[in-house]
């Protein structure tokens, strides 16, 4: 049996990175068919009725999900690796935001900065508590500050998802703040 809260990481997967998993297409901007979605879930096994997806979606506490106002198409809120333009707008963000990593990606991030991986944004969080719950997932956190300021003034643009999580292709590491040790 497969309980509400695999059935929401499964959601995350098919509607963030492996559509193909299960058969689904999205379209350019993340969107799949509710009843195509309830369909190809149940084809691969996983019987997922529409008071379910509801249920998950009002209740996944990072809205990682998003409904169309006539609740006929849903997409994930941010997160992707597969290729859709959300078409967030642009936005000022506050003076700080945060990112939540771990002790081991500390001296990547030095040389590197905040990189996206294999999703298309970095994710960053207007506040230090969920940037340490983001980073404590993979272990004790760590949590960087990230001066926005800096970033406008050099031309890099910021969108933010409709569930809060702030957006930015990469993070340089002279704009990040790193906490002593």
């Amino acid at each position: 049996m497969t309980t509400l809260e695999q059935k929401s990481k499964l959601l995350s997967r098919w509607l963030r990175h492996r559509p193909d998993a299960i058969g689904l297409e999205l379209d350019k901007r993340g969107w799949v068919d509710v009843a195509e979605l309830l369909l190809k879930s149940a084809d691969a096994g996983v019987v997922l009725t529409q008071d379910e997806l509801m249920q998950i979606v009002v209740e996944n506490d990072k809205q990682r999900f998003s409904l169309s106002e006539d609740q006929m198409r849903i997409r994930a809120a941010q997160g992707h690796s597969v290729d859709v333009d959300l078409k967030l707008p642009v936005k000022t963000p506050p003076p700080v935001l945060f990112h939540g990593t771990v002790q081991k990606f500390i001296a990547s991030i030095r040389r590197q900065g905040l990189l996206p991986g294999t999703r298309r944004d970095v994710h960053l969080s207007a506040t230090k508590q969920t940037a340490a719950e983001v980073g404590a997932r993979r272990g004790t956190a760590v949590v960087l500050t990230v001066e926005t300021y800096p970033l406008l003034h050099d031309g890099y643009q910021f969108r933010c998802a409709e569930n809060g999580v702030w957006l930015i292709p990469d993070v340089p590491p002279k704009y990040l703040r790193f906490p002593d040790k």
